[in-house]
């Protein structure tokens, strides 16, 4: 089977065969080709031998594709031939500098702030933890809280807006003089 697979900002062509039995699958990503053993070991994890060498893959779907964690990075992948096209001038969740969005699948471990309260870029607003890893997601601007969606224990995944961040109007001295 061949796919358009698109990973973060570019397209990769990936061919997938069977090969030498069951567990074996041929891959071709980009002008590379190999046979990988794999077995699956749970629901969403995976054990590839690649190289010889033993490699841990976590497989986890999400609304629009699926988030696939190797090696402690993490990579959404989708398939670019199912993607909705864009229209001109319709921004996405990650071109929205209010929203805060956790970079992984996650639960939240804590939440530093409420509705109403005045954050500044950079202030740590929600730790969230995946794979035994902590990450404190911080506010990408000056502004006000609109909405805090999510609470301690919270399961989160990427495009969940976490934090809604009103940005602060600035003041205009223009009609105050006379």
């Amino acid at each position: 089977m061949k796919y358009r697979l698109k990973i973060a900002d570019g397209i990769t062509n990936v061919d997938v065969l069977p090969s030498g039995g069951e567990g074996t699958l041929h891959l071709t990503v980009g002008d590379k080709a190999c046979d990988v053993p794999f077995q699956a070991a749970g629901e969403t994890r995976y054990q590839l031998f690649v190289d010889g060498k033993s490699v841990e893959v976590f497989v986890v779907p999400g609304d629009q594709g699926k988030h696939v964690f190797v090696k402690g990075k993490t990579f959404f992948v989708q398939d670019a031939d199912r993607l909705p096209l864009r229209r001109p001038g319709v921004r996405g969740q990650e071109q929205m500098p209010g929203l805060v969005t956790p970079p992984m699948p996650a639960v939240v471990v804590r939440v530093m702030v409420r509705e109403g309260d005045r954050v500044r870029k950079g202030q740590p607003l929600v730790v969230v933890t995946a794979m035994k890893m902590e990450t404190t997601l911080v506010s990408p601007k000056d502004g006000t809280v609109r909405k805090v969606n999510t609470s301690v224990n919270a399961k989160v995944a990427p495009g969940d807006a976490l934090v809604e961040i009103e940005e602060e109007a600035e003041e205009n001295d223009a009609g105050s003089s006379l």
